[in-house]
């Protein structure tokens, strides 16, 4: 089973006493120690206005894929709802015209408005949530309600920050389609064909990020790309999400048959102690993103108190479907998700307040997996 490929994915997270720069430069710090120890990809998340320095993610995926020579180098995801497929394929297109053949492009739903449901009948019941439940040894959780999250004025200006007046984000699978026509060199608006200089042609290769069964899972199916289901932001739909689409697969030109990466969080140390220790503000991070404020700082172990009964239950699911301890107990559980799901292929994202801690968790991680170069 750890014969199958490790990669990484990177917040560049901010953390209590420091700043964006140092946030930066440790990213790309963390790019190479990823390569030289045999990681097969290192991916960029997008994140706006929280203490995430990979806000601009395709810009830092410029300067990380020039830091770098070999390792696979892309983005979890970029935001569909923020930027136009022409400008995502220029943006990569541009990269990939320096730094040929590395890129990965991540596509998500994130920012799109959601389409209101038309008509005057009663709307649809919305499904019981499955209790909490194992699966052959993975913790399935009960699903985490979105409502409070959704109703945050912060993330009503955030999206109101991020859109042009008046404009209106594309449906997720038109957006796709252009995205792939662009590339391919067939895309055509109001009958007249187009191509982007750089990126028709470009030696990119499309994934797409999905938490459900709904809808990124469905185009990620019908158009043979490989898939990424979200196990460390909402483990528990990851099994149906990846059900889903190997159900809507559709080999295409690139992908014969369905080709799935899970992701985990993760914190590796020498001992179990040492990594509860370096985990345990792992919990305030997640409260404060799902009370709908933003990513704060990450909080330091040293100088932050437990947290209460109340903000406990808002992330409990998260803490406890976390993979922390010492690399034996870190990849037995990396096994089991690989297991359980079918993965294909593995992508952990490991923070802590203290970044020589994180190395320290890849380089462990590494090495009990198997990596050739650890």
């Amino acid at each position: 089973m750890s014969s199958i490929p490790l990669s990484v994915l990177d917040l560049s997270p901010v953390t209590a006493g420091s700043d964006a720069p140092t946030a930066l430069r440790r990213s790309v710090e963390l790019a190479q120690l990823s390569e030289s120890l045999g990681y097969r990809r290192f991916w960029l998340a997008e994140h706006h206005f929280a203490a995430v320095a990979s806000s601009s993610t395709v810009t830092l995926i410029g300067l990380v894929a020039a830091a770098t020579s070999s390792i696979r180098v892309g983005s979890a995801a970029v935001q569909l709802g923020h930027h136009t497929p022409v400008s995502v394929v220029e943006a990569f297109g541009t990269i990939d015209a320096l730094h040929p053949g590395r890129l990965d492009l991540g596509l998500g739903r994130s920012g799109q408005r959601r389409k209101e449901a038309t008509g005057s009948g009663p709307k649809p019941p919305r499904p019981e949530p499955s209790p909490e439940h194992e699966v052959d040894g993975l913790l399935i959780p009960e699903p985490f309600s979105l409502e409070g999250l959704l109703g945050s004025p912060k993330l009503a200006a955030t999206a109101t920050a991020l859109q042009i007046t008046g404009a209106e984000p594309p449906d997720f699978t038109e957006a796709v389609d252009d995205i792939l026509a662009l590339l391919e060199g067939t895309y055509s608006a109001d009958g007249v064909a187009l191509s982007a200089v750089p990126g028709e042609k470009a030696d990119v290769e499309v994934w797409v990020f999905g938490s459900s069964k709904g809808q990124s899972a469905q185009v990620a199916g019908a158009r043979g790309l490989p898939f990424v289901a979200n196990y460390h932001v909402s483990p528990a739909t990851t099994l149906e999400a990846v059900e889903a689409y190997r159900e809507a697969f559709v080999p295409s030109r690139d992908l014969s048959e369905p080709y799935v990466v899970v992701s985990a969080d993760v914190v590796a140390a020498d001992d179990d102690a040492t990594a509860q220790e370096l985990a345990s503000t792992y919990g305030h991070w997640v409260c404060g993103i799902r009370s709908g404020a933003g990513a704060p700082p990450y909080p330091d172990p040293a100088s932050t108190p437990a947290l209460s009964d109340t903000e406990r239950a808002v992330v409990d699911d998260r803490i406890r479907t976390q993979f922390v301890g010492a690399p034996t107990t870190v990849v037995d559980g990396l096994r089991t998700l690989a297991r359980v799901t079918g993965a294909d292929e593995l992508v952990i994202t490991s923070v802590t307040h203290d970044f020589e801690s994180r190395k320290h968790s890849h380089e462990l991680i590494a090495r009990e997996w198997g990596l050739a170069a650890a």
